[in-house]
């Protein structure tokens, strides 16, 4: 397995993560067994980056990782995500918080949920807005004093919100949704980073799951999965999507792999700074995922990717209003 560094603090993953987010929540039913085998193969694999938060589920994906890396927690990368608040009686309500109080409650609960002494990428899930990042980060920072936690990182902030962070304590790594469909990022995001020496975490390199060109109807999804209120996921947006996953299927078939690999190596391809984390609950879809590192894109393919999949290709917003305001604070 490829292994990448992800910051210049010290940290290495593989070149290709595991995010567990839809194993309870949010793409339809889940299975933990089936959940818990893609875990062990995708260490097997050596994916050793594996994606969680305390927000989802709430609580329970975290246990579920907890429990499926016990006895291998030595092979594991483990990020974790705090800062979204859910109430689990009423997981529809949700809140931001940053809270130097809270930062620490949070750690310790996810170390409990998670079984292990030690958080190797630590990150605060959504930058409060009521709260300087200075008094969150100095928070976060403490935990690293304390041995809890190893590195740090944000998730959707910023520019100058990066920069602030960084200021108070090394910031390791920024996950942001990055992905043919998704590259807003590109304009000042990414140059911060570099600057910087802190590395990009692509969630949602394959669209939800969309540039899979698995999906033809909104029907395809589960009632109670979240994507029927994504604005890409509904009415003429999903129509004028399929479009773009069309000719990247295309593509793909000319290159010899499927419509994810392509979707994945291109986003390996933007640099050695930058390690996507698919997510999947199923071991086929996982080594179909770890089979993008295999497929070589060259300045031809790339130049032809630009030209599917310019930067604001995809019709409709990422998230709905309400959520689109808590990204980039």
């Amino acid at each position: 397995m490829e292994m990448r560094k992800l910051g210049a603090q010290g940290l290495e993953v593989s070149a290709e993560g595991l995010g567990c987010m839809g194993m309870s929540e949010f793409y339809g039913p889940g299975d933990e067994a089936e959940s818990t085998a893609t875990i062990h193969r995708a260490l097997d694999l050596g994916v050793n980056f594996l994606d969680t938060a305390d927000m989802y589920g709430p609580h329970t994906n975290e246990e579920l990782v907890g429990r499926a890396i016990r006895g291998r927690r030595g092979e594991v990368v483990l990020a974790t995500k705090f800062g979204v608040v859910r109430d689990p009686a009423n997981r529809g309500i949700r809140g931001i918080s940053g809270r130097p109080e809270y930062v620490r409650q949070a750690c310790d609960g996810s170390l409990q949920r998670l079984g292990t002494d030690h958080i190797d990428l630590y990150y605060q899930h959504r930058v409060d807005a009521e709260v300087p990042i200075e008094e969150t980060v100095g928070a976060m920072s403490r935990l690293v004093e304390e041995g809890k936690v190893r590195f740090l990182g944000l998730s959707e902030a910023g520019a100058g919100t990066i920069r602030r962070a960084h200021a108070v304590h090394p910031i390791t790594a920024l996950q942001s949704e990055y992905s043919l469909w998704s590259r807003d990022i590109e304009d000042d995001i990414i140059p911060t980073l570099r600057e910087l020496g802190i590395g990009l975490v692509a969630y949602s390199p394959l669209g939800r799951g969309f540039l899979t060109g698995r999906f033809t109807s909104p029907d395809d999804f589960a009632p109670d999965d979240f994507r029927r209120g994504s604005p890409r996921f509904q009415g003429e947006n999903f129509q004028k999507n399929l479009d773009l996953v069309k000719h990247i299927e295309e593509m793909a078939v000319a290159k010899g792999c499927t419509a994810s690999q392509l979707a994945l190596a291109w986003v390996m391809a933007r640099g050695e700074d930058v390690v996507p984390i698919p997510g999947t609950k199923r071991r086929k879809y996982l080594e179909e995922n770890v089979g993008a590192l295999k497929v070589c894109l060259t300045a031809d393919d790339l130049a032809r990717i630009e030209e599917i999949a310019p930067m604001g290709v995809a019709a409709g917003t990422r998230y709905p209003e309400a959520a689109m305001a808590a990204i980039g604070r």
